[in-house]
């Protein structure tokens, strides 16, 4: 059946600023969703108050609302286009579903005539409602685990006594396991019942038995109004039930499930789907299956909409979910859609995956401290990676290398822990870095059978990790000079780096390296095409792995490579790598602006990234998208594949920036400012000597490499002092200091944990205002300022954690004026070409200098939104040479003030100090629209400003 042709026009609803439990993987599938719509000649209306997506773009949509996501802002926006017939509520995570309930519970779809599409009222209410769905499946015959709701504290504690410990205690109606817990003795039980039913809308908890140990697994299905379903990807959880899906390693296709009871599962998840309601659109599903040979099956839950894991599913099979869904709540069959990787085969289809993908999650536990480090049912991630591979083991060292996280795999890099209790400690109370310590075991002597028993991790799994350790011993008796080329390939194709390699054989990583150039060991790059190579693609997209060379009849040798390098003039994109506090989707949402640009300058655009939530690792983003570690070695080997004309660094934040570096050593082109000028704005000495130069003032500061020397300094710089080390984004071990004994505790620890960095110490310019600039700089010098912001807090908090003002509120004309010169003098010269953000301190009308970054900032995709003007792609074609800043006509369009509203996630985090200081905590962020400084909201915001100012 075709589409239905009583649409018009569609309101879809976006998720909000980013928490821990919904992050951009919603930007991605409301991106993706408004363009299926669109592409069917369908008006698209889109709300959403995150002003760092990409789905908040002009472009996105026919009109696009930057207003908070309540009731009052729909029944604005049904007033304002009365044309609206339908409403799309699930492509925004769990925020959009509970905003289109409390919508359908007012009456205010009825009131407007509006129907809803992609799912069903019944469906939102059965799968959130913990009681009515253990219900629906005991009346289908779906097994569930032993469970009862309590709506107060008193049945809680009945239920309780009834099913003994361990059980588990699940909120109804919440996001990312927001208050669920396990509870192994009683002492604990009052607390996390009452947490659990303050956490959930309806106070209504469902306590279950724990299934402790039990494995986990998840289906992604697709229905259309025919009730055709294709399962599109099955995952499993590494990590066995107790671990929230969101912070656990997952792994598809799934490896150690026999296929029996795979059909069983596909049999209940299908039979779930279609009992919910009767609405087309995505679905995913979670069971538990008992890890004993009768491998027992209990449904877990299923949610109604796209989710974490099908932007995951997306991203592993090629197959756009989010794009059919929409596609499907409009009316259309799969039969009817085509595949959009192959262009030859239809959406009726279940893709085929030739490879393996691992993903990891990117946690941020440094910034909440005196956070409980253990992961549990409540989600406590910020980001994840996914590595794609031949075997799970290629794939497992790929996320490890894509985390960021100052390893270069899973061991083989001096950075394992050695001591057994902690080891044990880790490997019970389930750690972040547990998917390390597994190796630690194995290398310490622990024997799998004891791990198995501790992690309850499938044997499986455990071997696997057990071949790569035997490996790493074998490789360790050899020589650079004598290594095998048979040891060399298989080391390689199990994906160790060649730092690794280097590792275990005492030598340089360009040893390694030159070794495998002579032995045409060589990185080739196949396509992620949905149906294991039965049909052809058309999408590039590549990811890379290590073959043996074939030989042909005639004696030719030869490896397969999918990658076919054209002879157009090319530009690559670093990507931003996963999500964390301090880098986030605002990064991505350049990096997508920046290919788009090189894509109208006429170049072949190439992007490298490994976040599998984000537009920018899209399958139609880039013209060639390689899947793969923002890390050295894959980087220079598709460089060396694809030759460029160089590389972008200035749009991926900190992540790319740290290439710079590498890029400039080894000759390679970087797009825009130069590698010494972004080195010379990191590096405060040097930095300082040119503001001295430029006679701009700033703080008076001293380095240290030690305890000792910042006591000295201390003397001549006056307390209080900010202390920070260099090379590090979100203000990362940033804090105020107000006497020597505080100094010495903070860089002792901060040696500690940053060894080797050179610690920066300023005078706190105590009560000062910050504001902040971005700027546009071509070669020619030419600087055009996109913004100045000014913060609501005082200098001190991060300027990421500040509400700040667009423009500012109370900054008189002679400081504006310092700011603005300032800034010109800045971008010029440190040479700049393309971005620039600077950040003051405002002190008796003087404005000093806190420190400038040549490149895209977290708040460029803000002012952007509050001007409406295409910022980095402006950007983007100054940076490539193609136009200078006299060549746009800037005319920024905002009535009264746009305000960044930092987003906090601290509910995850209950025990930990709230107070904000120069270390950033918000996990996003929203914009707020006033018309004048009269507002209810910033007069309140104004007055709360030094609540949270913590040294």
């Amino acid at each position: 059946m075709p589409k239905d042709t009583s649409i018009k026009s569609v309101l879809i609803i976006g998720s909000g600023p980013i928490v821990i439990g919904q992050a951009c993987e919603f930007d991605y599938a409301g991106s993706q969703s408004a363009r299926s719509i669109r592409e069917e000649g369908i008006e698209v209306i889109l709300i959403n108050s995150n002003p760092a997506t990409i789905m908040t773009d002009p472009s996105m949509a026919d009109h696009i609302y930057l207003k908070p996501l309540t009731t009052k802002s729909i029944i604005e926006i049904l007033k304002e286009h009365p044309q609206i017939d339908a409403v799309l509520p699930t492509m925004g995570g769990q925020t959009a579903l509970n905003l289109c309930l409390e919508a359908e519970e007012k009456g205010i779809w009825q009131d407007f005539g509006v129907k809803l599409i992609g799912v069903d009222v019944n469906a939102i209410n059965i799968t959130e409602d913990r009681e009515q769905f253990k219900q629906l499946l005991e009346r289908i015959n779906v097994p569930t685990a032993p469970a009862k709701t309590a709506t107060s504290y008193l049945e809680g504690k009945e239920i309780a006594q009834e099913f003994g410990f361990p059980l588990v205690i699940r909120p109804s109606f919440t996001l990312g396991g927001t208050g669920a817990a396990v509870v192994y003795k009683k002492e604990d039980f009052d607390e996390l019942l009452t947490r659990g039913l303050e956490a959930s809308p309806i106070h209504e908890v469902l306590i279950d038995k724990a299934l402790m140990g039990w494995k986990e697994y998840e289906l992604e299905l697709l229905r259309d109004k025919n009730d055709n379903v294709v399962i599109i990807c099955s995952i499993e959880n590494m990590d066995p039930m107790g671990i929230h899906t969101g912070d656990s390693i997952t792994v598809a296709p799934a490896m150690t499930l026999s296929d029996t009871t795979f059909q069983k599962l596909r049999d209940y998840a299908i039979l779930m789907m279609r009992s919910i309601g009767n609405f087309a659109g995505g679905c995913n599903v979670q069971f538990a299956v008992s890890p004993d040979e009768k491998e027992d099956i209990v449904a877990i839950e299923i949610n109604p909409r796209v989710s974490r894991s099908s932007a995951l599913a997306s991203k592993a099979t090629g197959y756009p979910i989010a794009k059919i869904a929409s596609k499907l709540a409009l009316g259309y069959n799969l039969d009817e859609l085509q595949n959009q990787i192959t262009k030859s085969t239809s959406a009726l289809f279940e893709p085929t995956l030739d490879y393996v993908i691992v993903k990891i999650p990117r946690w941020n536990f440094d910034k909440f401290e005196g956070s409980d480090r253990t992961l549990g049912l409540q989600m406590k991630s910020v980001g994840e990676v996914m590595g794609i591979g031949r075997s799970f083991q290629e794939a497992l060292h790929k996320a490890t290398q894509s985390l960021e996280i100052k390893r270069n795999g899973l061991g083989a890099d001096g950075k394992g822990y050695k001591d057994y209790e902690q080891i044990i400690e880790k490997l019970t109370y389930a750690s972040w870095d547990r998917v390390f310590v597994i190796y630690d075991a194995i290398a310490m002597g622990i024997p799998l059978s004891r791990i198995h028993e501790i992690t309850r991790i499938d044997m499986w799994f455990l071997k696997q990790y057990e071949e790569l350790y035997v490996l790493e011993k074998e490789i360790s008796n050899y020589k650079v000079s004598n290594l095998p080329k048979e040891l060399l390939l298989e080391a390689k194709q199990k994906g160790f780096a060649d730092r690794q390699l280097a590792h275990m054989m005492n030598c340089l990583e360009s040893e390694v390296h030159t070794l495998r150039m002579e032995q045409k060991i060589n990185r080739v790059f196949k396509l992620v095409d949905t149906c294991a190579a039965e049909f052809k693609a058309q999408t590039p997209y590549y990811y890379s792995t290590f073959e043996a060379e074939i030989e042909k009849a005639n004696g030719e040798r030869f490896v397969d490579n999918e990658s076919v390098v054209t002879e157009k003039k090319k530009v690559i994109v670093l990507g931003s790598g996963p999500n964390r506090i301090g880098q986030g989707i605002e990064f991505d949402y350049s990096c997508v602006h920046g290919v788009l640009a090189a894509k109208e300058c006429g170049y072949e655009t190439i992007m490298i990234n490994c976040n599998p939530e984000t537009v920018s690792t899209d399958f139609d983003t880039a013209d060639k998208l390689y899947f793969e570690p923002v890390f050295w070695e894959h980087i220079y080997d598709i460089i060396q594949h694809e030759k460029p004309e160089g590389v972008i660094v200035q749009l991926g934040g900190q992540t790319a920036l740290k290439l710079a570096d590498k890029l400039s050593k080894y000759g390679i082109k970087i797009i825009g400012t130069s590698f010494d000028a972004l080195d010379l704005a990191e590096d405060r000495g040097r930095f300082s000597d040119l503001l001295t130069e430029l006679h701009i003032p700033f703080p008076r500061f001293g380095i240290a490499e030690t305890a000792d020397e910042a006591s000295k300094l201390a003397d001549s710089l006056d307390f209080p002092l900010l202390i920070r080390p260099s090379y590090v984004l979100g203000g990362q071990g940033m804090k105020i200091v107000i006497n020597k004994k505080e100094l010495e505790e903070h860089v002792i620890d901060l040696l500690k944990t940053i060894p080797g960095n050179k610690l920066l110490l300023d005078h706190y310019l105590a009560g000062a205002i910050e504001a902040e600039a971005d700027a546009i700089c071509d070669a020619d010098g030419n600087v055009y300022i996109i913004g100045i912001m000014e913060h609501i807090e005082p200098c001190g908090v991060h300027s990421g954690d500040s509400n700040a003002t667009l423009p500012p509120f109370n900054l008189g004309e002679f400081v504006m004026q310092q700011i603005k010169d300032h800034t010109h003098k800045i971008a010029r010269a440190l040479k700049t070409v393309g971005l620039i953000n600077i950040q003051f301190a405002i002190k008796d009308d003087t404005v000093y200098i806190i420190e400038a970054n040549p490149r895209a900032s977290r708040t460029v995709p803000f002012i952007a939104k509050a001007y409406g003007e295409p910022y980095v792609n402006y950007a983007t074609k100054v940076m490539l040479g193609h136009n200078k800043v006299t060549d746009f006509d800037f005319n920024p369009q905002l009535k009264g003030y746009a305000i960044k509203q930092p987003v906090f996630s601290f509910s995850k985090f209950p025990n930990v100090n709230k107070a904000l200081g120069p270390e950033m905590k918000s996990t996003g962020e929203s914009i707020l629209f006033i018309d004048d400084l009269k507002d209810d909201q910033f007069y309140e915001l104004y007055s709360r400003r030094k609540m949270y100012l913590s040294k």
